[in-house]
């Protein structure tokens, strides 16, 4: 059983073996994947030893202590928190060793190619068709939207219709979908920060051999599920010290600025601050429960929580700062690799957040799983359930 003690021993050998001051970063990266110090909860062979999740901690600190280099999360995100958990509970063992190192590693970007023009909230209701071709493969043919790091990714996690014949819920099917395919056309949308973190994706004739399906043709939907589930754990879950992230913003600039105090902003800060701290104390323990198996519907309330707080705290901030608040460094429009809430101005920060509440399922949606899946309460009337997709008005 690998303990503590069993995970430094395996962190010092590989510093040994690949100092980090004279190691390229993508080789020191590489080394650590495979001595199984990349995620310590996967499988052997796969970046990890089988060990409980909660011990990743002491190879973290080991290693940033010794100042190894990371593999930006910010900037692969999708693939960590969304693309590896479901190619590990779903992906044959070909797909996984496939996919799994260069995605941690950072030489393959993924991203998510979920939401459409008319399925947002209402994801089932997705009208992108994969077809069976003649050579034991799959044509898709739509469009998907809301695109994040598209323009970075080397492949995408793609839900599909595969059957129009049965209710939305039971006729799709997932796939990985390479980015480099000719059929594939990405479009920068642009958002109230000037930015085009996300865009808008068309494929046309765009070829997938079947060994790139994870789970049973027409169980996308379940297997979906723990993209969903994954996603809003890491967007509302992030590990996070006392007083980091926005907060901390917050705290810093009420301890910078005392001319622009007043006791009204003091009892708001007051609350944010208690509640962003409830909200991190949440999430430690989310992640507590995460070690012994599966994320649920749990998450969705972190994530609510998270988008609530990111509105509120940013709101404040621009208030506090007054005319400072107002200013915005630049508008020209670019294509970032991630978002930085705390390296940007005031304003970033106030017109980023507004898009939390919508990101990673809308503040509503997530509302109705934390009423019906976590508190039990009776859900509401549904009454598509049982009508084939192509008999339903659009």
């Amino acid at each position: 059983m690998t303990d503590a003690a069993d995970l430094r021993r395996r962190t010092a050998d590989l510093l040994a073996a690949h100092p980090p001051a004279t190691t390229e970063r993508l080789d020191f990266l590489r080394a650590r994947f495979d001595a199984g110090l990349a995620w310590v909860h996967f499988p052997e062979g796969l970046g990890g030893l089988g060990a409980p999740r909660a011990l990743q901690a002491v190879v973290d600190a080991e290693l940033e202590a010794a100042g190894a280099p990371g593999n930006d999360p910010g900037r692969i995100g999708i693939g960590l928190g969304m693309a590896a958990p479901t190619l590990l509970r779903f992906g044959t063992e070909e797909q996984k060793k496939r996919f799994l190192r260069p995605l941690w590693t950072g030489e393959e970007v993924w991203c998510q190619l979920f939401s459409e023009p008319g399925a947002g909230s209402d994801l089932a209701a997705l009208a992108t068709r994969a077809v069976r071709d003649e050579k034991e493969g799959w044509v898709v043919d739509g469009q998907k939207v809301w695109t994040s790091s598209a323009h970075l990714a080397r492949w995408a996690i793609l839900i599909a219709r595969t059957d129009p014949d049965v209710p939305k819920h039971r006729g799709m099917t997932y796939f990985v979908c390479d980015m480099t395919d000719p059929g594939v056309e990405v479009r920068p949308l642009r958002q109230i920060t000037g930015e085009a973190e996300f865009n808008e994706v068309f494929l046309t004739g765009v070829r997938i051999p079947d060994a790139h399906r994870l789970g049973e043709v027409g169980e996308g939907w379940k297997v979906a599920q723990t993209t969903l589930m994954n996603e809003r754990v890491a967007i509302g879950g992030i590990r996070i010290p006392r007083e980091g992230g926005m907060i901390g913003v917050a705290a810093t600039a009420w301890r910078e600025r005392p001319e622009l105090r007043t006791h009204d902003l003091h009892q708001r800060l007051l609350k944010l601050w208690v509640e962003a701290e409830v909200a991190r104390l949440t999430g430690e323990r989310l992640r507590q429960q995460l070690s012994k198996g599966q994320p649920g519907p749990e998450g969705s309330g972190m994530k609510l929580a998270f988008a609530r707080l990111a509105q509120e705290i940013s709101g404040w901030e621009v208030e506090f700062l007054a005319e400072d608040g107002l200013t915005y460094d630049d508008w020209t429009l670019r294509r970032p690799d991630g978002v930085d809430f705390t390296g940007r101005q005031a304003g970033y920060r106030y017109l980023r957040a507004k898009g939390n509440s919508i990101e990673g399922g809308t503040s509503e949606v997530l509302l109705n799983i934390v009423a019906e899946r976590v508190l039990g309460l009776p859900p509401e009337p549904r009454t598509d359930k049982d009508v084939a997709w192509k008999d339903l008005p659009r």
